[in-house]
């Protein structure tokens, strides 16, 4: 399951600004990929029917130990909303103590930006790894 393409739940209203999440989790065993991925995969099918959400894609590197999520939504929200509800609320709290390293990154873009491209959010995605290390005095 390396990667699960961008899904339109609910398509973004023409010429509106959408809020995006990118997410990377990196795990610190690989006896913990399993779990992980499990959850996963429940908070995608949660995903697929939540309210607001105009697209979402998921990747996942399990040899690499590593998980990406990208996804768009009508404000911050129906974002946090989602986050705050059972499945996805109960993977989040079951998997924190499996991660090595989390990033997140939001942003705003225009509807018509959709599906945002991986190759925008990694870029976003290191950037903020990269604040955050320096911020603590650890390396990226």
């Amino acid at each position: 399951m390396p990667t699960l393409g961008w899904i339109t739940p609910h398509p973004a209203p023409a010429n509106t600004r959408v809020y995006v999440m990118a997410s990377r989790f990196e795990l610190k065993s690989l006896s913990d990929v399993p779990k992980f991925l499990v959850h996963s995969l429940r908070s995608w099918s949660q995903v697929k029917t939540a309210h607001g959400v105009y697209g979402a894609s998921l990747v996942a590197q399990p040899l690499r130990r590593t998980f990406f999520t990208l996804s768009a939504w009508q404000d911050r929200d129906t974002l946090f909303a989602y986050a705050k509800t059972d499945p996805h609320l109960t993977s989040m709290r079951a998997s924190r103590a499996a991660c090595r390293r989390s990033t997140f990154v939001y942003w705003e873009a225009g509807s018509a930006e959709l599906p945002i491209s991986w190759d925008e959010a990694k870029r976003r995605l290191d950037a903020k790894a990269g604040e955050d290390a320096a911020q603590s005095g650890h390396a990226a």
